[in-house]
């Protein structure tokens, strides 16, 4: 039908090129359609505030990795941006591991990590003074 109405409105003595109704439909579907990302991205991220949690999430959602510092906010600020952030990743089936004081790896469920960080030479964990304390 909107082919019909293309050829109407172009006449058929027009002397542009009327491509055929296979391609003209195609090319109406590839226009709704939204462009996929090609490659996924490692984040980092250095929130000030709870407020950042969503941005953060965000990208998650898109599938991009995510490296979270969390040592310029409170401690009770940290403790809600990481529930905010496990609740998401177990929301998308991705996975959360601490990588050092106050550093997090978000990582959604197209990605896989290989291996640990121990926290201390001797596996014990040490609490330093920037740890966060829950």
């Amino acid at each position: 039908m909107a082919f019909d109405k293309l050829k109407k409105m172009l006449g058929d003595e027009d002397d542009r090129e009327i491509v055929d109704e296979e391609t003209f439909y195609t090319i109406e579907e590839n226009k709704d359609k939204p462009q996929k990302e090609s490659t996924n991205q490692m984040i980092l991220v250095e929130p000030r505030a709870y407020s950042e949690s969503q941005t953060i999430a965000d990208h998650l959602k898109s599938k991009n990795t995510v490296v979270v510092n969390l040592k310029r906010v409170t401690d009770a600020q940290a403790k809600r941006i990481i529930d905010f952030l496990t609740g998401t990743l177990y929301a998308i089936g991705g996975d959360l591991q601490k990588i050092g004081p106050g550093i997090y790896l978000c990582t959604p469920k197209n990605v896989s990590v290989q291996g640990k960080i121990s926290e201390s030479e001797d596996g014990k964990s040490k609490k330093g003074d920037d740890e966060i304390d829950w």
